[in-house]
Protein backbone atom coordinates (compact mmCIF):
# COMPACT_ATOMS: atom_id res chain seq x y z
CA UNK A 1 0.00 0.00 0.00
CA UNK A 2 1.10 3.36 -1.24
CA UNK A 3 1.14 6.10 1.04
CA UNK A 4 1.57 9.78 -0.13
CA UNK A 5 2.06 12.71 2.72
CA UNK A 6 1.94 16.06 2.66
CA UNK A 7 2.26 18.76 4.70
CA UNK A 8 -0.23 21.52 5.60
CA UNK A 9 2.37 24.45 5.46
CA UNK A 10 -0.72 27.40 4.83
CA UNK A 11 -1.64 28.87 8.48
CA UNK A 12 -4.83 30.41 7.03
CA UNK A 13 -6.34 26.83 6.32
CA UNK A 14 -4.96 25.44 8.96
CA UNK A 15 -7.97 24.76 11.35
CA UNK A 16 -6.52 24.15 14.43
CA UNK A 17 -3.50 27.91 15.30
CA UNK A 18 -0.66 25.28 15.90
CA UNK A 19 2.79 26.17 15.09
CA UNK A 20 3.60 22.99 13.80
CA UNK A 21 1.95 22.38 10.57
CA UNK A 22 -0.43 19.09 10.83
CA UNK A 23 0.29 15.82 8.40
CA UNK A 24 -2.14 15.15 5.31
CA UNK A 25 -2.26 11.39 4.25
CA UNK A 26 -3.68 9.64 1.10
CA UNK A 27 -3.81 6.17 0.69
CA UNK A 28 -3.65 4.78 -2.79
CA UNK A 29 -3.82 0.91 -3.50
CA UNK A 30 -0.91 -0.91 -5.43
CA UNK A 31 -1.09 -0.77 -9.23
CA UNK A 32 -1.11 -4.35 -10.98
CA UNK A 33 1.80 -5.78 -12.98
CA UNK A 34 -0.56 -5.07 -16.21
CA UNK A 35 -1.05 -1.34 -15.06
CA UNK A 36 2.06 -0.91 -14.46
CA UNK A 37 3.43 -1.92 -17.89
CA UNK A 38 1.00 -0.31 -19.83
CA UNK A 39 2.52 3.45 -17.87
CA UNK A 40 5.54 2.76 -19.17
CA UNK A 41 6.36 5.26 -21.75
CA UNK A 42 8.09 4.38 -25.16
CA UNK A 43 11.43 5.61 -23.67
CA UNK A 44 11.17 2.92 -20.76
CA UNK A 45 10.48 0.67 -23.12
CA UNK A 46 13.89 1.26 -24.99
CA UNK A 47 15.76 1.24 -21.88
CA UNK A 48 14.62 -1.86 -20.71
CA UNK A 49 14.81 -3.61 -24.21
CA UNK A 50 18.58 -2.33 -24.65
CA UNK A 51 19.72 -3.50 -21.79
CA UNK A 52 18.24 -7.06 -22.67
CA UNK A 53 19.90 -7.07 -25.91
CA UNK A 54 22.82 -6.78 -24.36
CA UNK A 55 22.68 -9.42 -21.75
CA UNK A 56 22.04 -11.21 -24.85
CA UNK A 57 24.75 -10.71 -26.44
CA UNK A 58 27.10 -11.56 -23.76
CA UNK A 59 25.40 -14.89 -23.38
CA UNK A 60 25.84 -15.59 -27.15
CA UNK A 61 29.21 -14.05 -26.85
CA UNK A 62 30.32 -16.15 -24.08
CA UNK A 63 29.08 -19.74 -25.39
CA UNK A 64 30.52 -18.44 -28.62
CA UNK A 65 34.02 -17.84 -27.22
CA UNK A 66 34.15 -21.00 -25.60
CA UNK A 67 33.10 -23.15 -28.99
CA UNK A 68 36.05 -21.40 -30.69
CA UNK A 69 38.53 -21.73 -28.29
CA UNK A 70 37.71 -25.72 -28.36
CA UNK A 71 37.88 -25.32 -32.09
CA UNK A 72 41.24 -23.25 -31.69
CA UNK A 73 42.42 -26.12 -29.47
CA UNK A 74 41.60 -28.95 -31.62
CA UNK A 75 43.54 -27.62 -34.71
CA UNK A 76 46.03 -26.59 -33.24
CA UNK A 77 46.54 -29.78 -31.67
CA UNK A 78 46.02 -31.24 -34.74
CA UNK A 79 48.48 -28.91 -36.09
CA UNK A 80 51.24 -30.05 -33.74
CA UNK A 81 50.45 -33.88 -34.09
CA UNK A 82 51.29 -33.47 -37.68
CA UNK A 83 54.74 -31.72 -36.99
CA UNK A 84 55.18 -34.33 -34.74
CA UNK A 85 54.39 -37.40 -36.83
CA UNK A 86 57.03 -36.00 -39.46
CA UNK A 87 59.62 -34.99 -36.72
CA UNK A 88 59.47 -38.70 -35.90
CA UNK A 89 59.92 -39.76 -39.72
CA UNK A 90 62.54 -37.66 -40.33
CA UNK A 91 64.30 -36.16 -37.72
CA UNK A 92 66.17 -33.32 -40.07
CA UNK A 93 63.03 -32.23 -41.20
CA UNK A 94 62.94 -29.15 -38.71
CA UNK A 95 65.68 -27.44 -40.64
CA UNK A 96 63.33 -27.15 -43.68
CA UNK A 97 59.81 -26.94 -42.19
CA UNK A 98 60.43 -24.37 -39.44
CA UNK A 99 62.52 -21.90 -41.44
CA UNK A 100 59.84 -22.25 -44.20
CA UNK A 101 56.83 -22.20 -42.02
CA UNK A 102 57.74 -19.24 -39.94
CA UNK A 103 58.92 -16.98 -43.06
CA UNK A 104 55.28 -17.68 -44.22
CA UNK A 105 53.65 -17.04 -41.05
CA UNK A 106 55.47 -13.49 -40.82
CA UNK A 107 54.41 -12.50 -44.35
CA UNK A 108 50.88 -13.30 -44.04
CA UNK A 109 51.29 -11.32 -41.14
CA UNK A 110 53.00 -8.38 -42.31
CA UNK A 111 51.66 -8.07 -45.49
CA UNK A 112 47.62 -8.81 -44.98
CA UNK A 113 47.10 -9.30 -40.82
CA UNK A 114 49.27 -6.62 -39.18
CA UNK A 115 47.04 -6.35 -36.09
CA UNK A 116 47.84 -10.67 -35.94
CA UNK A 117 51.34 -10.39 -34.50
CA UNK A 118 52.49 -12.19 -31.61
CA UNK A 119 50.45 -12.60 -28.60
CA UNK A 120 47.65 -10.48 -28.82
CA UNK A 121 47.12 -9.98 -25.28
CA UNK A 122 48.86 -6.49 -25.65
CA UNK A 123 46.92 -5.50 -28.90
CA UNK A 124 43.54 -6.37 -26.08
CA UNK A 125 45.20 -4.03 -23.57
CA UNK A 126 45.75 -1.18 -26.24
CA UNK A 127 42.13 -1.41 -27.72
CA UNK A 128 40.54 -0.40 -24.45
CA UNK A 129 42.08 3.21 -24.68
CA UNK A 130 41.96 3.11 -28.69
CA UNK A 131 38.75 4.98 -30.83
CA UNK A 132 36.12 2.70 -32.16
CA UNK A 133 37.52 2.61 -35.66
CA UNK A 134 41.25 2.01 -34.37
CA UNK A 135 39.93 -0.46 -32.43
CA UNK A 136 38.73 -2.53 -35.50
CA UNK A 137 42.13 -2.82 -36.80
CA UNK A 138 43.22 -4.94 -34.22
CA UNK A 139 39.68 -6.43 -33.12
CA UNK A 140 38.29 -7.72 -35.65
CA UNK A 141 36.25 -11.28 -37.02
CA UNK A 142 39.15 -11.30 -39.94
CA UNK A 143 42.09 -10.85 -37.23
CA UNK A 144 40.59 -13.63 -35.52
CA UNK A 145 40.54 -16.17 -38.19
CA UNK A 146 43.91 -14.90 -38.83
CA UNK A 147 44.96 -15.63 -35.42
CA UNK A 148 44.09 -19.18 -35.61
CA UNK A 149 45.13 -19.88 -38.80
CA UNK A 150 48.65 -18.32 -38.60
CA UNK A 151 48.89 -19.97 -34.87
CA UNK A 152 48.44 -23.09 -36.59
CA UNK A 153 50.88 -22.59 -39.16
CA UNK A 154 53.46 -21.77 -36.36
CA UNK A 155 53.10 -24.73 -34.40
CA UNK A 156 53.08 -27.28 -37.30
CA UNK A 157 56.16 -25.87 -37.99
CA UNK A 158 57.59 -26.26 -34.28
CA UNK A 159 57.82 -23.27 -33.12
CA UNK A 160 57.56 -22.37 -29.18
CA UNK A 161 54.15 -20.57 -28.96
CA UNK A 162 51.26 -21.02 -27.19
CA UNK A 163 47.42 -20.71 -28.37
CA UNK A 164 46.06 -19.39 -24.44
CA UNK A 165 47.43 -15.20 -25.94
CA UNK A 166 45.85 -15.70 -29.04
CA UNK A 167 42.60 -16.84 -27.63
CA UNK A 168 42.23 -13.59 -25.53
CA UNK A 169 42.45 -11.38 -28.97
CA UNK A 170 40.41 -14.13 -30.67
CA UNK A 171 37.61 -14.17 -27.51
CA UNK A 172 37.84 -9.99 -27.40
CA UNK A 173 37.01 -9.94 -31.22
CA UNK A 174 34.19 -12.34 -31.06
CA UNK A 175 32.70 -9.94 -28.09
CA UNK A 176 33.31 -6.93 -30.07
CA UNK A 177 31.82 -8.36 -32.93
CA UNK A 178 28.56 -9.32 -30.98
CA UNK A 179 28.27 -5.74 -29.56
CA UNK A 180 28.24 -3.97 -32.94
CA UNK A 181 26.19 -6.89 -34.35
CA UNK A 182 23.46 -5.66 -31.46
CA UNK A 183 24.68 -2.15 -31.96
CA UNK A 184 25.63 -1.62 -28.45
CA UNK A 185 28.14 0.84 -29.81
CA UNK A 186 28.67 3.11 -26.65
CA UNK A 187 32.57 3.15 -25.55
CA UNK A 188 31.53 1.22 -21.50
CA UNK A 189 29.68 -1.12 -23.55
CA UNK A 190 32.73 -2.30 -26.13
CA UNK A 191 35.31 -1.75 -23.53
CA UNK A 192 33.13 -3.86 -20.84
CA UNK A 193 33.17 -6.80 -24.41
CA UNK A 194 36.63 -6.56 -24.99
CA UNK A 195 37.19 -7.27 -21.18
CA UNK A 196 34.79 -10.05 -20.81
CA UNK A 197 36.05 -11.63 -24.38
CA UNK A 198 39.33 -11.71 -23.16
CA UNK A 199 38.50 -13.65 -20.15
CA UNK A 200 36.29 -15.97 -21.80
CA UNK A 201 38.57 -16.88 -24.12
CA UNK A 202 41.64 -17.60 -21.13
CA UNK A 203 38.51 -19.13 -19.29
CA UNK A 204 37.75 -21.59 -22.22
CA UNK A 205 41.12 -22.15 -23.66
CA UNK A 206 42.58 -23.42 -19.80
CA UNK A 207 39.03 -24.22 -18.78
CA UNK A 208 39.68 -22.52 -15.78
CA UNK A 209 36.40 -20.26 -15.02
CA UNK A 210 38.21 -18.97 -11.95
CA UNK A 211 41.69 -17.75 -13.54
CA UNK A 212 39.50 -15.97 -16.44
CA UNK A 213 37.58 -13.76 -13.72
CA UNK A 214 41.11 -13.05 -12.04
CA UNK A 215 43.16 -12.59 -15.42
CA UNK A 216 40.33 -9.51 -16.35
CA UNK A 217 41.06 -7.85 -13.27
CA UNK A 218 44.68 -8.46 -12.86
CA UNK A 219 46.08 -8.20 -16.33
CA UNK A 220 43.64 -6.88 -18.74
CA UNK A 221 42.32 -3.91 -16.67
CA UNK A 222 44.32 -3.46 -13.44
CA UNK A 223 41.32 -2.62 -11.49
CA UNK A 224 37.89 -4.08 -11.07
CA UNK A 225 35.35 -1.77 -12.18
CA UNK A 226 31.38 -2.24 -11.17
CA UNK A 227 30.14 -1.59 -14.24
CA UNK A 228 31.70 -3.73 -16.00
CA UNK A 229 31.85 -6.69 -13.21
CA UNK A 230 28.58 -7.96 -14.19
CA UNK A 231 29.44 -8.83 -18.11
CA UNK A 232 32.74 -10.29 -17.15
CA UNK A 233 31.09 -12.68 -14.60
CA UNK A 234 28.52 -13.87 -16.91
CA UNK A 235 30.53 -14.28 -19.72
CA UNK A 236 33.27 -16.31 -18.19
CA UNK A 237 30.27 -18.64 -16.45
CA UNK A 238 29.17 -19.35 -19.93
CA UNK A 239 31.59 -19.81 -21.63
CA UNK A 240 33.38 -22.14 -18.77
CA UNK A 241 29.66 -23.90 -18.54
CA UNK A 242 30.09 -24.58 -22.87
CA UNK A 243 33.93 -25.59 -21.84
CA UNK A 244 32.87 -27.95 -19.33
CA UNK A 245 29.89 -29.52 -21.35
CA UNK A 246 32.19 -30.29 -24.50
CA UNK A 247 35.30 -30.76 -23.06
CA UNK A 248 34.93 -32.32 -20.01
CA UNK A 249 36.12 -31.37 -15.84
CA UNK A 250 39.51 -32.47 -16.68
CA UNK A 251 42.38 -30.21 -15.69
CA UNK A 252 44.81 -29.07 -18.41
CA UNK A 253 47.88 -30.93 -16.49
CA UNK A 254 45.81 -33.97 -15.09
CA UNK A 255 45.25 -34.18 -11.48
CA UNK A 256 48.10 -33.66 -8.99
CA UNK A 257 48.11 -34.29 -4.94
CA UNK A 258 51.35 -32.86 -4.59
CA UNK A 259 51.41 -31.23 -0.24
CA UNK A 260 54.44 -29.23 0.75
CA UNK A 261 55.50 -30.09 4.74
CA UNK A 262 57.04 -27.04 6.31
CA UNK A 263 60.81 -26.62 6.54
CA UNK A 264 62.25 -27.60 3.36
CA UNK A 265 59.84 -27.26 1.11
CA UNK A 266 59.52 -23.33 2.17
CA UNK A 267 63.20 -23.59 1.09
CA UNK A 268 62.17 -24.65 -2.32
CA UNK A 269 59.42 -21.99 -2.20
CA UNK A 270 62.70 -19.29 -1.77
CA UNK A 271 65.05 -20.79 -4.56
CA UNK A 272 62.27 -21.18 -7.20
CA UNK A 273 60.88 -17.84 -6.48
CA UNK A 274 63.79 -16.46 -6.91
CA UNK A 275 65.22 -17.81 -9.53
CA UNK A 276 62.06 -17.83 -11.78
CA UNK A 277 61.59 -14.56 -10.97
CA UNK A 278 65.12 -13.33 -11.96
CA UNK A 279 64.94 -15.54 -15.10
CA UNK A 280 61.68 -14.09 -16.00
CA UNK A 281 62.43 -10.42 -15.47
CA UNK A 282 65.08 -11.31 -18.18
CA UNK A 283 62.86 -12.76 -20.14
CA UNK A 284 60.54 -9.58 -20.30
CA UNK A 285 63.23 -7.13 -20.48
CA UNK A 286 64.14 -8.75 -23.25
CA UNK A 287 61.43 -8.34 -25.62
CA UNK A 288 60.21 -5.24 -24.04
CA UNK A 289 64.35 -3.78 -25.48
CA UNK A 290 63.54 -5.23 -28.54
CA UNK A 291 60.02 -4.11 -29.16
CA UNK A 292 61.42 -0.57 -28.35
CA UNK A 293 64.94 -0.30 -29.84
CA UNK A 294 65.13 -3.32 -31.90
CA UNK A 295 68.14 -6.05 -31.91
CA UNK A 296 72.01 -4.96 -32.04
CA UNK A 297 74.40 -5.64 -34.35
CA UNK A 298 73.43 -7.26 -37.55
CA UNK A 299 70.70 -9.25 -36.57
CA UNK A 300 68.69 -6.10 -36.06
CA UNK A 301 69.14 -4.63 -39.16
CA UNK A 302 68.31 -7.73 -40.73
CA UNK A 303 65.02 -7.97 -38.52
CA UNK A 304 64.26 -4.82 -39.45
CA UNK A 305 65.52 -4.68 -43.06
CA UNK A 306 64.19 -8.09 -43.93
CA UNK A 307 61.60 -9.25 -41.39
CA UNK A 308 60.40 -12.41 -43.61
CA UNK A 309 64.19 -13.46 -43.73
CA UNK A 310 64.87 -12.85 -39.95
CA UNK A 311 62.04 -15.16 -39.48
CA UNK A 312 63.44 -17.70 -41.32
CA UNK A 313 66.68 -17.54 -39.70
CA UNK A 314 64.61 -17.40 -36.45
CA UNK A 315 62.87 -21.09 -37.83
CA UNK A 316 66.60 -22.25 -37.97
CA UNK A 317 68.07 -21.71 -34.92
CA UNK A 318 64.73 -23.31 -33.50
CA UNK A 319 65.81 -26.47 -35.26
CA UNK A 320 68.96 -26.07 -34.03
CA UNK A 321 68.22 -25.68 -30.33
CA UNK A 322 65.64 -28.54 -31.05
CA UNK A 323 68.91 -30.78 -31.71
CA UNK A 324 70.26 -29.86 -28.96
CA UNK A 325 67.40 -30.49 -26.77
CA UNK A 326 66.42 -33.76 -27.81
CA UNK A 327 63.69 -32.66 -30.28
CA UNK A 328 61.50 -31.13 -26.40
CA UNK A 329 62.03 -27.51 -27.35
CA UNK A 330 59.32 -27.31 -30.20
CA UNK A 331 55.80 -26.43 -29.37
CA UNK A 332 53.64 -25.50 -26.61
CA UNK A 333 55.75 -27.58 -24.16
CA UNK A 334 52.22 -29.52 -22.55
CA UNK A 335 53.64 -32.66 -22.85
CA UNK A 336 57.18 -31.95 -21.83
CA UNK A 337 55.38 -30.70 -18.16
CA UNK A 338 52.85 -33.39 -17.90
CA UNK A 339 55.99 -35.90 -18.80
CA UNK A 340 57.75 -34.41 -15.84
CA UNK A 341 54.51 -34.22 -13.12
CA UNK A 342 54.54 -38.21 -14.07
CA UNK A 343 57.78 -38.37 -12.80
CA UNK A 344 59.73 -38.32 -15.87
CA UNK A 345 63.03 -35.94 -16.75
CA UNK A 346 64.50 -33.88 -19.58
CA UNK A 347 67.56 -33.24 -18.44
CA UNK A 348 68.30 -29.66 -16.79
CA UNK A 349 69.08 -28.18 -19.98
CA UNK A 350 65.67 -28.24 -20.98
CA UNK A 351 64.85 -24.99 -18.46
CA UNK A 352 67.17 -22.55 -20.71
CA UNK A 353 66.08 -24.25 -24.13
CA UNK A 354 62.96 -23.99 -23.63
CA UNK A 355 63.40 -20.48 -22.33
CA UNK A 356 65.53 -19.47 -25.32
CA UNK A 357 63.38 -20.99 -27.91
CA UNK A 358 60.29 -19.58 -26.46
CA UNK A 359 62.32 -16.16 -26.68
CA UNK A 360 63.49 -16.79 -30.79
CA UNK A 361 59.90 -17.81 -31.26
CA UNK A 362 58.10 -14.36 -30.24
CA UNK A 363 61.17 -12.10 -31.57
CA UNK A 364 60.34 -13.86 -35.18
CA UNK A 365 57.43 -11.19 -35.05
CA UNK A 366 54.81 -14.68 -35.87
CA UNK A 367 51.61 -14.82 -34.21
CA UNK A 368 51.99 -17.53 -30.66
CA UNK A 369 51.75 -16.73 -26.80
CA UNK A 370 53.43 -17.07 -24.29
CA UNK A 371 51.48 -18.70 -21.50
CA UNK A 372 51.77 -22.59 -22.24
CA UNK A 373 56.00 -22.40 -23.34
CA UNK A 374 56.07 -20.23 -20.02
CA UNK A 375 54.28 -23.10 -17.76
CA UNK A 376 56.26 -25.66 -19.78
CA UNK A 377 59.89 -24.06 -18.89
CA UNK A 378 58.79 -23.00 -15.37
CA UNK A 379 58.53 -26.88 -14.96
CA UNK A 380 61.65 -27.61 -16.33
CA UNK A 381 63.23 -25.43 -13.48
CA UNK A 382 61.05 -26.68 -10.71
CA UNK A 383 62.76 -30.15 -11.67
CA UNK A 384 66.32 -28.86 -11.69
CA UNK A 385 66.06 -27.52 -8.39
CA UNK A 386 64.13 -30.53 -6.88
CA UNK A 387 67.50 -32.55 -7.55
CA UNK A 388 69.12 -30.10 -5.11
CA UNK A 389 66.53 -29.87 -2.33
CA UNK A 390 65.51 -32.93 -0.12
CA UNK A 391 62.96 -34.26 1.21
CA UNK A 392 60.26 -32.14 -1.39
CA UNK A 393 58.44 -34.27 -3.67
CA UNK A 394 59.41 -33.72 -7.22
CA UNK A 395 55.88 -32.80 -8.29
CA UNK A 396 55.19 -30.21 -6.13
CA UNK A 397 58.78 -28.42 -7.04
CA UNK A 398 57.64 -28.60 -10.73
CA UNK A 399 54.16 -27.05 -9.38
CA UNK A 400 56.03 -24.04 -7.78
CA UNK A 401 58.72 -23.72 -11.11
CA UNK A 402 55.62 -23.14 -12.89
CA UNK A 403 53.98 -20.36 -10.78
CA UNK A 404 57.33 -18.76 -10.40
CA UNK A 405 58.12 -18.43 -13.58
CA UNK A 406 55.35 -17.58 -15.12
CA UNK A 407 54.89 -14.58 -13.06
CA UNK A 408 58.33 -13.57 -13.44
CA UNK A 409 57.24 -13.38 -17.11
CA UNK A 410 54.25 -11.70 -17.23
CA UNK A 411 53.81 -10.06 -13.41
CA UNK A 412 50.56 -11.06 -12.45
CA UNK A 413 50.63 -13.44 -9.52
CA UNK A 414 47.14 -13.88 -8.43
CA UNK A 415 46.68 -15.06 -11.95
CA UNK A 416 49.80 -17.59 -12.06
CA UNK A 417 49.14 -18.81 -8.57
CA UNK A 418 45.42 -19.94 -9.60
CA UNK A 419 46.02 -20.67 -12.98
CA UNK A 420 48.50 -23.50 -12.02
CA UNK A 421 46.39 -24.50 -9.14
CA UNK A 422 42.94 -25.21 -11.24
CA UNK A 423 44.92 -26.96 -14.28
CA UNK A 424 46.32 -29.49 -12.03
CA UNK A 425 43.04 -29.74 -9.45
CA UNK A 426 45.48 -29.08 -6.39
CA UNK A 427 43.84 -27.25 -3.64
CA UNK A 428 46.24 -28.04 -1.39
CA UNK A 429 48.74 -25.88 -2.60
CA UNK A 430 47.17 -22.97 -3.22
CA UNK A 431 49.19 -21.17 0.12
CA UNK A 432 52.77 -21.93 -1.59
CA UNK A 433 51.77 -21.27 -5.13
CA UNK A 434 50.74 -17.70 -3.58
CA UNK A 435 54.13 -17.71 -2.09
CA UNK A 436 56.11 -18.26 -4.37
CA UNK A 437 54.22 -16.13 -6.70
CA UNK A 438 54.79 -12.97 -4.65
CA UNK A 439 58.17 -13.79 -4.28
CA UNK A 440 58.79 -13.91 -7.95
CA UNK A 441 56.54 -11.02 -8.49
CA UNK A 442 59.19 -9.38 -6.53
CA UNK A 443 62.36 -10.01 -7.80
CA UNK A 444 60.81 -9.60 -11.77
CA UNK A 445 59.96 -6.02 -10.95
CA UNK A 446 63.53 -5.32 -9.41
CA UNK A 447 64.92 -6.89 -12.97
CA UNK A 448 62.33 -5.52 -15.06
CA UNK A 449 59.98 -2.70 -13.82
CA UNK A 450 57.70 -2.30 -16.04
CA UNK A 451 55.06 -5.55 -16.84
CA UNK A 452 55.51 -6.72 -20.22
CA UNK A 453 52.11 -7.12 -21.76
CA UNK A 454 51.32 -2.90 -20.45
CA UNK A 455 54.83 -2.22 -22.04
CA UNK A 456 54.20 -3.66 -25.22
CA UNK A 457 50.56 -2.19 -25.22
CA UNK A 458 52.39 1.21 -24.95
CA UNK A 459 54.33 0.31 -27.49
CA UNK A 460 51.77 -0.66 -29.73
CA UNK A 461 49.57 2.83 -29.29
CA UNK A 462 52.99 4.80 -29.74
CA UNK A 463 52.73 3.24 -33.68
CA UNK A 464 49.40 5.52 -33.83
CA UNK A 465 48.76 8.79 -35.42
CA UNK A 466 47.93 10.02 -31.76
CA UNK A 467 50.16 9.57 -28.35
CA UNK A 468 49.51 7.22 -25.87
CA UNK A 469 46.67 7.93 -23.72
CA UNK A 470 46.44 9.12 -20.38
CA UNK A 471 44.44 6.38 -18.79
CA UNK A 472 46.56 3.71 -20.10
CA UNK A 473 49.49 5.33 -18.26
CA UNK A 474 47.86 5.86 -14.93
CA UNK A 475 46.77 2.12 -15.20
CA UNK A 476 50.42 1.06 -14.94
CA UNK A 477 51.56 0.73 -10.91
CA UNK A 478 55.17 2.98 -12.66
CA UNK A 479 54.96 5.17 -15.52
CA UNK A 480 56.82 3.79 -18.69
CA UNK A 481 59.23 5.56 -20.09
CA UNK A 482 58.17 7.25 -23.85
CA UNK A 483 59.29 4.52 -26.20
CA UNK A 484 62.23 5.91 -28.95
CA UNK A 485 60.42 6.46 -33.05
CA UNK A 486 58.65 4.04 -34.26
CA UNK A 487 61.01 1.55 -36.01
CA UNK A 488 60.55 1.08 -40.10
CA UNK A 489 57.96 -0.48 -41.84
CA UNK A 490 58.07 -4.31 -41.37
CA UNK A 491 59.65 -4.59 -37.93
CA UNK A 492 56.93 -6.68 -35.63
CA UNK A 493 58.22 -7.52 -32.05
CA UNK A 494 55.64 -6.65 -30.43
Amino acid sequence: MGIWFRMNRNPRRAENPSPMPLPVFRFRLPRSPRSRRAARSPADWWVFATRWFKRFSVWVGGIAVALVAILFAQVTEQAFEIFSRLLERHPALPFVITPLGLALAALVTIRLVPGAQGSGIPQTIAALSLSAEQRRAVLSLPIAAAKICLTAIGLASGASVGREGPTVQVGASLMLGFSRMFRLNSALSERSMTVAGGAAGIAAAFNTPLAGVVFAIEELTRSYETRTSGTVMTAVILSGITSLALVGNSPYFGHSIATLDIGSGWLAVGIIGIVGGAVGGLFSRLLIGASQNGLPGAIGHLARQRPVLFAAACGLALALIGVVSGNATYGTGYTEARTMLDGGSLGWLFFPLKVLATAVSYLSGIPGGLFSPSLSAGAGLGSVVARFVADVPLDACILLGMAAYFTGVVQSPITAAVIVMEMTSNHGMIVPLMAVSFLAFGVSRIVCPHPLYKALALRFLSRKSDPAPAKLRTDLSDEIEPPPPPQPVGHRFD
